[in-house]
C-alpha cells in the first residue's frame, strides 16, 4: 500500500478550492468519443475514510473491459486532505486516488468513479477532475442524482432519462439516470473527460451484467474497505 503526503500547495480553503475548480474547469475535453465498450481496461477508483483517526484509503481496480477479470489492483494510505464540503469532495480524495493509479502496474484505461463528472454544481467532480490531472478518459457513475432532476424512466435495463439542472425541460443535460437492471433504481451517469455521454452509458450497461452498479466500483469498494482495515488496525 502506498502512503500519500498531502501535496505542498494543496487548497485548503473553500475559495482556493473554487479557485482551483475554475481555473481547470476550462481543460475538460468533451469532444472525444473515448474507448468503445468491452475494449482494453477499465478501472474503478473508490475511497474510505476513517475520519476520526484521520485517514483516508483510495483503491484502483483494473478490470479486462471484455471479460471483467480483474488484471491487476493498488492501494494508497493518506491523511485526509480537505475538510468536508458538498460540491468540493474532489479534494478529500484525490491525492490518494492518484497515488493508487500511479502504483498500478498497467495502464488504467477508462477510469470510472464513483461520483459525479458535469453533473457537479460548478460543472467539475471528481471525474472531470481526476480526467484533467491525468490526461485519461473518465466517468462518472453516481448512486443519487445530487443537485440535479430527471424524468420517469422505463423499468427495463437500458432505459434513460436527462439528468438536468431544476426541473425545466429546456435545461442542459449534464448527465442520464440509467437504470441497469430491471426494476432497480437507476444509477447517473455523467461525463468526466474525453469519453461522451452514449458512450458514457455504453460503458456503464457493459460494466453491469448483473448488478445495479458497475463492477468496477463494486470491485474498487471492497479493495478499499479491506484496505481500511489494515490502515486502521
Amino acid at each position: 500500500m502506498t502512503t500519500v503526503r498531502i501535496p505542498a500547495g494543496w487548497p485548503a480553503t473553500e475559495e482556493q478550492a473554487r479557485a482551483v475548480q475554475d481555473e481547470l474547469r476550462g481543460r475538460v475535453v468533451l469532444g472525444e468519443p473515448g474507448p468503445p465498450p468491452g475494449t482494453g481496461h477499465v478501472t474503478g477508483v473508490d475511497v474510505a475514510y476513517d475520519d476520526d483517526r484521520d485517514v483516508v484509503v483510495a483503491a484502483a481496480v483494473v478490470l479486462d473491459a471484455a471479460t471483467l477479470d480483474v488484471v491487476a489492483e493498488a492501494t494508497a494510505v493518506g491523511q485526509v486532505s480537505f475538510p468536508y464540503v458538498p460540491g468540493l469532495l474532489a479534494f478529500r480524495e484525490l491525492p490518494t486516488v492518484l497515488a493508487a493509479l500511479d502504483a498500478l502496474p498497467c495502464a488504467p484505461g477508462l477510469v470510472v468513479c464513483d461520483g459525479y463528472g458535469l453533473a457537479h454544481p460548478r460543472r467539475f467532480g471528481l471525474a472531470s477532475h481526476l480526467g484533467v490531472l491525468t490526461g485519461l478518459p473518465t466517468i462518472g457513475v453516481a448512486k443519487n442524482p445530487f443537485t440535479f432532476s430527471y424524468e420517469e424512466l422505463g423499468a427495463r435495463r437500458g432505459s434513460a432519462s436527462p439528468l438536468v439542472a431544476g426541473e425545466d425541460a429546456g435545461q442542459d443535460e449534464v448527465g442520464r439516470a440509467l437504470r441497469t437492471q430491471d426494476g432497480v433504481k437507476p444509477v447517473f451517469v455523467s461525463v468526466g473527460h474525453r469519453v461522451s455521454l452514449d458512450n458514457a452509458c455504453a460503458h456503464t450497461l457493459a460494466l453491469t451484467p448483473k448488478y445495479r452498479l458497475p463492477e468496477s466500483t463494486r470491485r474498487a469498494d471492497s479493495l478499499c474497505g479491506r484496505a481500511l482495515q489494515e490502515a486502521t488496525p
